[in-house]
């Protein structure tokens, strides 16, 4: 079973297929939201720039920013979970919501702000493969507003057995594949939309381009490493040197109580001393006196 050299979760990959191939892009859209692909009068991206610069950039986030029928669309793809995902995607979702604002305009002019994260691990406790979110009140569960939606679908929930009838599982099993077999076994389905994805896949990882662009990706998730790496490692240095600064402190706390306690115990020895003399002289002075 041969394994793909790489895969539609390759962020660089995902985002290069799809914004050379809109169409797709469109397609996959439309079945994640479940809205009727030919009701969709407006599609476009809105940030479809790779440029090599910010590819090479550490902590780069390889997301598609769209436009949809008026609305705020943001798509992201997410292998390994780096922890506080579900805040991450509310950052983000605030942030797309927020700069919508021009200066002087109306508040309720805002477009309805959806972010798409698919993610290779499971993200919630609970069995289904979809999550939406949005603002509701918690007893009566009435929304505050429609403009803030955030979906996740966690691929690793996702069923084995698809129908071909339905695409956004077929969508999410592409997306899933590992391996030539997993391919093959969609496009023997006879989907045209799946045969163009991984007919779009296989031409795209092909190119020079692809294979620069995920060198210099390669590069900046290596220094992201690295970058994460020392940074806990000199947070660890810092703590610890931290508690040698108080074991120190304490050390020498405790030696100067000891150096107060030892003079106490000098002084104290001096008094006993004293005293003995004084007992000794009074024993003297009582042993002549009854000797006369």
């Amino acid at each position: 079973m041969a394994r793909l050299e790489y895969t539609f979760t390759n962020d660089t990959l995902f985002k290069m297929i799809f914004v050379r191939h809109p169409d797709l892009l469109k397609s996959l859209v439309s079945r994640l939201l479940c809205i009727d692909i030919g009701s969709i009068g407006q599609f476009a991206i809105t940030n479809p720039e790779m440029p090599p610069e910010i590819i090479g950039e550490k902590f780069c986030r390889l997301d598609i920013s769209m436009t949809v029928d008026g609305q705020r669309v943001d798509l992201e793809i997410q292998v390994a979970d780096e922890g506080d995902f579900p805040e991450r995607s509310l950052y983000y979702w605030a942030r797309e919501y927020s700069s919508a604002l021009t200066e002087g305009g109306d508040y309720s002019a805002l477009p309805r702000t959806i972010i798409i994260s698919i993610v290779a691990f499971r993200l919630f406790g609970c069995p289904e493969f979809h999550s939406e979110f949005r603002a509701l009140e918690a007893s009566r569960h009435e929304p505050l507003t429609d403009k803030m939606s955030l979906h996740y679908f966690e691929l690793p929930k996702l069923p084995d057995a698809v129908e071909p009838s339905d695409e956004q599982r077929l969508w999410l099993k592409l997306l899933r594949a590992q391996t030539e077999e997993d391919l093959r076994e969609i496009k023997d389905l006879g989907v045209p939309i799946m045969e163009q994805a991984i007919n779009a896949y296989r031409s795209v990882s092909a190119t020079s381009e692809f294979r620069e662009l995920e060198r210099l990706r390669f590069l900046a998730r290596a220094n992201e490493a690295s970058a994460l790496k020392h940074a806990k490692r000199e947070a660890e240095l810092a703590e610890r040197e931290k508690w040698q600064g108080v074991v120190t402190g304490l050390k020498g706390e405790m030696a100067g109580k000891d150096a107060a306690l030892a003079e106490k115990n000098a002084a104290l020895a001096e008094k006993n001393a004293a005293l003995a003399e004084k007992n000794k002289l009074i024993a003297e002075l009582q042993a002549r006196l009854g000797e006369k």
